[in-house]
Parts: structure tokens; sequence; C-alpha cells
């Protein structure tokens, strides 16, 4: 049975990187290459050394989501402070969020958001049910702020409008970056192409869902958030073409692996658009996925669980404590791994 407390790890503050660095592809690169099952090898990169890691028969499948300026910040009737964090848009005027106030709204109670008001009709566990008269999409535009990790304690600067949105995205939708696709640039991206790799995009509309902990320490009684998604035909048709080929299919991040193995449920690979709630933990055994590019993860949090059931609990213990050891920057604006999946036991 695994438990949330087999997923604790100690990293210092100073290795938390708070704010990018001013090239996204400059990010040093922690690479693993499997020699058995129980065994990889790691060696340092650098982020743009990744097209000389692929072979031109291989995929990159990337998440094209668009992060929503999903951060607001009102009044209750009372005067009390309160900020707004999208979780989903439901509709024009509907939204689920996490509201933070000294003292939690009631359902039917107001909130005011500049001259627009939003009705609270409705709570399930830590969400709100909101609705608003002016369609949500003004009130981003107008007063919304790029919804930044809480890890990083600062406040969304300007520069995070542009750094914390990966440079192909195209679909809003989401309340977290991919954070992974951050690392790309279009000198990257036009290096991968003149290597001949093939790419291919699913979208994962990320929920802020992504930072917490799992809830329970008997992982059995975890429930995953919902994340929205979309694996098109192309893909499926890419896949294919890959396998074909010999080549690997790479995931770059976790949201693109989920979007692939939740769209691969029934056994193979089929068009799906919908909710997922797949909770991948070690065991788990991977349809789609061959190797994956990634970040450094949140202690207890379900992408640590995913990282370890695809490379292996302990290699990505020994990674991530390589990564300590020789000061790696941590979590969305920070470094980066490049991982093979487990081999399978003798």
């Amino acid at each position: 049975m695994w438990r949330k407390s087999d997923f604790v790890y100690e990293l210092p503050d100073e290795l938390i990187a708070r704010f990018p660095l001013p090239e996204r592809s400059a990010a040093r690169l922690l690479v693993a290459r499997a020699v058995s099952a129980t065994q990889v090898d790691l060696s340092d990169r650098m982020v743009r050394d990744l097209p000389e890691l692929l072979a031109p028969d291989d995929l990159l499948v990337f998440n094209n989501t668009r992060v929503l300026p999903a951060r607001l910040f009102g009044q209750k009737e009372s005067g009390g402070r309160v900020e707004i964090l999208l979780e989903r848009l439901k509709s024009a005027h509907e939204a689920n969020a996490y509201v933070r106030a000294s003292k939690s709204p009631k359902v039917g109670g107001v909130i005011r958001l500049g001259d627009a008001e939003v009705q609270v009709t409705g709570r399930h566990e830590a969400l709100f049910a909101l609705y608003s008269e002016t369609p949500w999409a003004e009130l981003l535009a107008v007063q919304g702020e790029m919804p930044i990790p809480p890890y990083l304690e600062r406040a969304a600067l300007e520069s995070d409008k542009q750094r914390y949105q990966t440079v192909f995205a195209k679909h809003s939708g989401a309340v977290a970056a991919p954070t992974a696709g951050l690392h790309f640039d279009a000198a990257l991206l036009d290096a991968i192409r003149a290597r001949g790799v093939a790419t291919a995009e699913v979208t994962l509309h990320v929920g802020a869902g992504t930072y917490q902990p799992a809830r329970h320490e008997n992982l059995a009684e975890h429930v995953m958030h919902e994340e929205w998604l979309t694996v098109g035909q192309e893909v499926v048709d890419a896949v294919a073409a890959c396998r074909a080929r010999g080549g690997r299919v790479v995931a770059v991040g976790t949201t693109s692996l989920r979007a692939l193995e939740s769209a691969a449920a029934s056994g193979s690979l089929v068009p799906y658009s919908g909710d997922t709630d797949l909770f991948i933990t070690p065991g788990y055994r991977f349809c789609v996925v061959d190797a994956l590019f990634t970040n450094f993860h949140l202690p207890e949090s379900t992408l640590l669980m995913l990282v370890s059931a695809f490379a292996g609990y302990d290699n990505i213990r020994r990674a991530y404590q390589y990564a300590i050891t020789h000061d790696y920057r941590f979590y969305s604006y920070g470094d980066a791994m490049f991982l093979p999946k487990r081999l399978p036991d003798a």
C-alpha cells in the first residue's frame, strides 16, 4: 500500500526558483538513462541540448493549453478582502473557484469585483460555485492576474503574463501552466524540427489542484481532481506512425502524459474529449508514453507520484537527491528532467 508519506523529501528554500531565467531553454536538464529495471545513470545537460537526446523517429507531444489570468481580488459585502482563484469556467457566467477570505463567504452572499457583483450560488468541499452577470472573460481581461503558484511567495509581475505561458499556448482554460512546456522557445523548437522529430499537441486544462498534496495518507482513498482534456484523431495517428517507425512517444510534461494515458484507458489510444480524474501511482501500466520531459515536483504531490510510477520510485528518489545535492532549481520556473519509462523487471 502506497502512502502519502512515501513521497516526502526535504528541499532547501533557496532551491525554489521564484523567477524564471532570462532565457527559457537555458535551464539545466537532469538526464536519466535506464541501465536496468532498478537503476538509472544520471548526467547533467542543458534544456537546449534536448534535440541531441531525441531520434528522428521520435514523437514529441505538447500540451497547448493557455493559462487564464485566473486570480482576482475583491470584497465581501462586509468589506472583507477576498481572493478568488478560478478552477474552471463552466459557462460565460458560471465558474467554480477557490475563495480565500478571513471568513468563508456564505451561499447566497455577494462578492464585489470592482463595479461587478459575483453571487455565491453553491459550495462543494473547497470549491465555490460563482455566478457573474458580467461575463467572466471580461472580468479576467480587466482585473485578472496570472495565477502563479503560491510557493513562489510573491505577487504576479507584468513579466509573468508572458513567462508563465508557453510559446505554443492556444486554447484558454488552464489556471496553472503546463510547466515543462515553459522551457521551449522558438530556437529550441526549430532545433527539434531540424532534427526531424515529429510533434503533436493535446489540450489538458491544468487545474489549481495540481499544487495540492494528496489528501489521505492511504493513497487508495485519494480522489483525483478532474481536468478537461482533448486528444484528437491527428494525435492518435501521429502515435501510430511513431510506433510503426520504431520511435518513442515523448511527453512534454505530466499533463501531456495524463492526457495520452487517459485517452488510452480502454487499452488502446483513441480520440477523447472530456474530463479525466486519472490518478497514476507506482504499479500503473503505461500504454502510450515511452519517455518524459518534466520539471521537479512538490513533495506529497500527485505529480511526484506519477513520475515515480513512470521512472521507478527508487530512481526518482535518487534523482531528486542528486538534484538537491547539485543545486538544481525546483518547481514551475525551475530546471527539468528527461526520464525513460522504467524497464520491466526481468
